[in-house]
């Protein structure tokens, strides 16, 4: 499997794009993208019908991460949270996550009763807990890259934050909620490591081009929740025709065929391997 950081060798900013299971990650392979992001918020709320607010374990996540690396070859970057716990938890989280093929973890400093990175209300511990944070997932990666997340308040908290999670082996910062241009580009002219910007929509960072952010200097663009918002309006409108209308016709031509879901998942190979049987 492709690491993250030579996907990030191949382009740049690099594109990852939030997959919640194991199909949508063959879609977005075969969409182009060249890397996968299996998100927290994207666990609690498609698979276990919960708030993002720090209450998945890292069984929640391996699950789900394990899907999806045995059905992609692209390299997927998973979300700890907060690695929950200490540096035991998070040594045993990169431990189990690297065994079933993750090419990248990321590990945030918030405190752990954790909130969405752009809501109110967020706490973050001290930079030095962080630090032992990033040592601890460090210490227990064999290739696996090490996402350092910084909910800072301010730009200079930010650099400084982002500047001691890369001293302490960060491969690369993700720089949460960020306002501007301008910031993204002080941020990146501060840090030696790639620099991650979350452009998940309806929150507090503007949906930025592509250009626009290699104009700035960032490294990985990340899309985390963008296909699944889509899919859970598109089953809401198929839910509410079907039971309002009585049937699915009026909806049948926004869904996927069949014989396009058995080009994706390969099925004709299957059957015929069956039949030789």
């Amino acid at each position: 499997m492709l690491s993250l950081l030579a996907a990030l060798e191949a382009e740049r900013p690099l594109q990852v794009v939030g997959a919640i299971n194991a199909y949508a990650a063959k879609l977005a392979e075969r969409a182009g993208f060249r890397a996968l992001y299996l998100s927290g918020a994207g666990v609690a709320n498609h698979s276990l019908g919960l708030p993002d607010l720090g209450v998945i374990q890292l069984a929640d996540v391996l699950t789900d991460a394990a899907r999806i690396t045995a059905a992609s070859e692209l390299p997927l970057f998973v979300d700890i949270d907060t690695g929950w716990g200490h540096a035991f938890t998070i040594e045993r989280a990169v431990r189990e996550l690297e065994r079933v093929g993750v090419a990248a973890v990321q590990i945030e400093d918030q405190v752990n009763a954790k909130r969405c990175g752009h809501r109110p209300g967020k706490e973050l511990v001290e930079p030095e807990e962080m630090v032992a944070r990033v040592r601890a997932a460090v210490r227990a990666r064999v290739e696996l890259a090490v996402v350092a997340r910084t909910d800072a308040a301010s730009v200079d908290d930010t650099i400084a934050r982002g500047q001691a999670y890369a001293e302490a082996g960060a491969d690369v910062v993700f720089a949460e909620a960020l306002r501007s241009l301008d910031d993204v580009r002080r941020v990146t002219a501060a840090l030696g490591v790639p620099v991650l910007v979350n452009l998940t929509e309806f929150g507090l960072t503007p949906l930025w081009s592509l250009d626009e952010l290699r104009e700035a200097g960032v490294g990985v663009a990340l899309y985390p929740l963008s296909a699944s918002r889509a899919a859970a309006r598109a089953t809401e409108r198929v839910y509410r025709a079907i039971r309002e209308q009585g049937t699915q016709t009026g909806v049948v031509d926004e869904m996927q065929t069949r014989d396009e879901l058995y080009d994706v998942l390969d099925y004709l190979r299957f059957e015929r391997e069956l039949d030789e049987l």
